[in-house]
């Protein structure tokens, strides 16, 4: 490994540092500079795929991030588009991982930013992450392979790209349809209290904290638009340079004791933990951090399903945002199945939130998710290895 390239790594986690600080302070939730599951979770509920009304906004970054690996990837000639590689499976496992990431509260790149402000119980989370990454790589040496991709057509490597647009301009203009048009229920207007009932305006949807709550809403909590594009966009571009993937990097340090990857996201823990000391935001402990919650178990088993999934997919879910921006269609599959897999996680009650009890924590909804997309995952790792296929 060149040293030029350790140097660039660092850098690139050292510029994501800064940004997911400077998010913070200009207006994102605590701890939530930057997350990839977050992020695409708030995207879907903005767009009415769940009705979360606490986490519902377009985020720019998510736009920034696809627009900047797309620049990067066409500047450095690496814009290849290959697709063929088991994309229904694909989409299955992005499902997964989000799955996990909501019960965790953050993907992988929040829990270094979790941890970064003290938040321990992102520790635990990292320990089940590494877990689950090492079993990945158990699979990996059974022969795993979800097969290999072809050449596609230009198209498909632009379709995600050209949704993004779509998005920046739903943020933009925040278009109404029907405003104040009454809730039907057999063809019938619903009346409560002498009133017609009325629906959201939609078709996007945006959070508004109520004033009866004490707290604002984590999807009212946002930066600017254009320093959060701007942001985004330049986390794409670093992160399309250096490869930047937590899951890649844990990985290759078992497989072949190669910790350069790890060195980007080393950088972006110590320049949020410098810069949230700095700021007067660390909190060192388990209790009362910022969207999280104590449930150690389920932390730790949360991020194991997303470790796992992550290594058979080949890349945690900043990679697969970022491989998708590169022209790659199969991990727009992934992306798209994270993106449903938020939607399922919301509407089904798997996604960790405040429970009946007034507490943070995790319902049995989400627990047998848990359980169940582990034994999933595993399921799907045998039956695409060599030692199965053999038999």
């Amino acid at each position: 490994m060149k040293k030029s390239e350790r140097l660039y790594i660092i850098i690139a986690g050292l510029i994501v540092g800064v940004i997911a600080l400077l998010l913070v302070f200009k207006g994102n939730p605590l701890n939530m500079g930057f997350c990839v599951a977050c992020f695409e979770r708030d995207i879907v509920g903005a767009l009415g795929l769940h009705r979360a009304t606490p986490v519902q906004y377009i985020r720019p970054e998510i736009i920034g991030l696809v627009l900047g690996a797309l620049v990067a990837a066409l500047a450095w000639k690496e814009f290849d588009v290959k697709a063929g590689s088991a994309p229904v499976t694909r989409f299955l496992l992005g499902m997964l991982v989000m799955i996990g990431a909501l019960v965790f509260l953050g993907c992988p790149l929040r829990m270094i930013l979790r941890l970064g402000g003290g938040d321990l119980n992102a520790l635990v989370g990292l320990f089940g992450f590494v877990a689950g990454i090492l079993a990945g790589v158990g699979f990996l040496k059974l022969g795993f392979d979800l097969g290999t991709a072809r050449d596609a057509k230009k198209v498909d490597g632009w379709i995600l790209p050209a949704a993004m647009i779509l998005l920046l301009v739903l943020l933009l203009w925040k278009p109404v349809f029907n405003p104040g048009a009454p809730v039907l229920f057999k063809g019938k207007p619903v009346v409560a209290e002498g009133q017609k009932v009325t629906s959201a305006p939609g078709p996007v949807f945006f959070t508004k904290t109520p004033p009866t709550e004490p707290k604002p809403f984590p999807g009212a909590m946002h930066a600017p638009i254009w320093l959060s594009l701007i942001g985004g966009f330049l986390v794409g571009l670093a992160a399309q340079r250096t490869r930047l993937c937590l899951a890649g990097g844990i990985r290759d340090v078992a497989l072949t004791k190669d910790a350069h990857l790890l060195n980007g996201f080393l950088a972006i823990l110590l320049i949020v933990a410098v810069g949230n000391l700095a700021l007067g935001k660390f909190n060192l402990g388990f209790e009362n951090q910022p969207i999280a919650h104590a449930e150690h178990l389920w932390n730790f088993l949360a991020m194991g399903l997303v470790g796992l999934g992550s290594i058979l997919l080949g890349g945690c879910p900043l990679r697969q945002v970022i491989l998708a921006g590169s022209g790659n269609a199969d991990s727009t599959m992934a992306v798209l199945g994270m993106m449903g897999g938020a939607a399922v996680a919301h509407n089904f009650m798997f996604a960790a939130g405040k429970l009946p009890t007034g507490v943070m924590g995790v319902s049995n909804f989400g627990k047998g998710a848990v359980v169940i997309g582990l034994i999933v995952a595993v399921i799907i790792a045998l039956t695409n290895s060599e030692i199965l296929a053999k038999e």
